[in-house]
């Protein structure tokens, strides 16, 4: 492909993204093809020959797109949102287009002080301590998994880098059992095995019992376990529970632990002064991360990781081979030495876009007008006679049960569950399950960019009618 016909064929693409976007809610949320459709249209083997870009784009539309959940739709309220607003995908254009990789600050000094700068930013958005340092991670999952690097390291004085875990105490890792998954899959990845996660018992408000978390570090210490990391949860993935910071916080610190927030989601909204309070004790931590990719308009991936002590990180994790050396040396940040990859893209760019092109109050009245919306659909719903709203909103996530009283108690779980396969076949809409108190109960969360108080009347509209029409 030259130039000429990159720039013909560039301009049919984005025609084609600025359709979809203003065309996304005439879809069916969850693609609703079945396992295999896909595979079988596409060809056994790759083409000799190249291929017109027209017929690409054929087979984009008519095999691709009808096995694509829309993400972007406004009426998507699984998961969490992972929002592509239009400057964030402006901005990823011209990453692709500059196709730099941006592991060192001599191979595009603008990408590393362009990161250091929305690091600086959001600590100032998020009323951070000043003194923390940061950089953007892909997601979560990632800055976790370096977080559980650094606490090994600085629970074992540096020594497994060097000699392995063979001579190494037993670790533990600490967190409450609402906790995402990725902790446990960061401590199977750095070798320690499932056993030294710890499941923290958590009380009433699904938030990590401190008293049970003190208990669990005793008894590991008397066993001559080496208590490594705690990880707090701002706003779980399953109710949107916090875990009280202050209270962990001041307990790693009195066992020098090293003491990690995941507030993937929930680190969002924190923008906003009037939430802040719900993170209070963040200064506490060693290190903080948060995905602007879910509720901040920035496409996926780019994820916000701040640590108190970067020398812990960097140690951790740095290899500095002849190749890798440069004339600037430590008077630049090198962001290689701190993420997995070597290799690294200008995430940067997308927040900059993002943030420029809505300004903080603009980022701040979509977070306010998702949470209020969500009180106000589950207020309607705990008035209806056949419904139950399970856990209240933190911040715009709750869930609910249907329980009909057509249908006896030990009927309602599964009545429950089948609305909500009902509800996703049905394709108006899009939620997802979760489990409380060991009983199956349905998400709802506010955060597509896109999304009115019309369509979360919609939505709620449907899925009362889908009620109605169940056996």
């Amino acid at each position: 492909m030259n130039s000429s016909e990159f720039r013909k064929y560039g301009h049919q693409v984005v025609d084609w993204i600025a359709d979809y976007m203003g065309d996304v809610q005439e879809f069916p949320v969850r693609s609703q093809v079945k396992p295999g459709e896909i595979r079988a249209q596409l060809p056994s083997a790759a083409p000799a020959a190249g291929e017109p870009f027209e017929a690409m784009m054929h087979d984009f539309k008519n095999i691709i797109l009808p096995g694509i959940t829309h993400w972007q739709h406004p009426r998507f309220f699984a998961y969490f949102p992972a929002n592509a607003s239009p400057p964030s995908l402006l901005a990823e254009m011209l990453m692709g287009g500059l196709g730099v990789n941006a592991m060192l600050w001599e191979t595009s000094p603008a990408a590393t002080e362009l990161e250091e700068q929305m690091v600086d930013w959001m600590k100032s958005m998020m009323q951070l301590p000043t003194s923390w340092s940061g950089v953007i991670q892909d997601t979560a999952s990632s800055a976790t998994f370096c977080a559980v690097l650094a606490a090994r390291e600085w629970a074992t004085g540096w020594q497994v880098n060097e000699t392995g875990l063979r001579d190494a105490p037993k670790l533990a890792f600490y967190t409450s059992s609402e906790a995402h998954s990725s902790l446990e899959k960061a401590v199977k990845m750095a070798g320690l095995g499932r056993a030294a996660v710890r499941l923290v018992p958590t009380g009433e408000d699904h938030a990590m019992r401190p008293d049970a978390l003190a208990e669990m570090i005793a008894e590991d210490k008397a066993n001559g376990v080496t208590p490594a990391m705690v990880m707090a949860t701002v706003g779980s993935t399953s109710v949107g529970a916090f875990d009280p910071l202050q209270a962990v916080g001041d307990i790693a610190r009195a066992n020098g632990i090293y003491f990690h927030v995941d507030a993937a989601w929930a680190g969002s909204a924190m923008i906003c002064p009037e939430f802040r309070p719900l993170m209070a004790g963040i200064e506490m931590a060693d290190s903080f991360v948060f995905n602007p990719h879910k509720w901040m308009g920035v496409n996926f991936d780019c994820s916000l990781h701040f640590v108190r002590e970067k020398d812990v990180l960097i140690r951790t994790l740095t290899i500095l081979p002849a190749y890798l050396e440069t004339r600037e040396g430590e008077t630049v940040t090198d962001y290689r030495d701190w993420g997995i990859q070597l290799g690294r893209r200008i995430r940067a760019l997308k927040l900059w876009f993002t943030i420029r092109s809505y300004g903080v109050s603009g980022l701040q009245n979509m977070i306010r007008q998702h949470v209020a919306w969500a009180d106000e659909l589950a207020e309607t719903i705990g008035a209806e006679p056949d419904f139950e709203v399970v856990t209240k909103p933190n911040l715009s996530l709750f869930t609910f049960r249907y329980i009909p009283d057509s249908k006896s108690s030990a009927e309602h779980d599964a009545i429950s569950d089948q609305l909500l396969q009902a509800v996703n076949d049905d394709g108006f809409t899009y939620l997802t399950r979760t489990v409380v108190h060991g009983r199956p109960v349905i998400r709802f969360q506010v955060g597509p960019l896109n999304t009115t108080e019309d369509h979360i009347s919609a939505a709620w509209r449907r899925v009362a009618e889908i009620a109605r029409r169940l056996p």
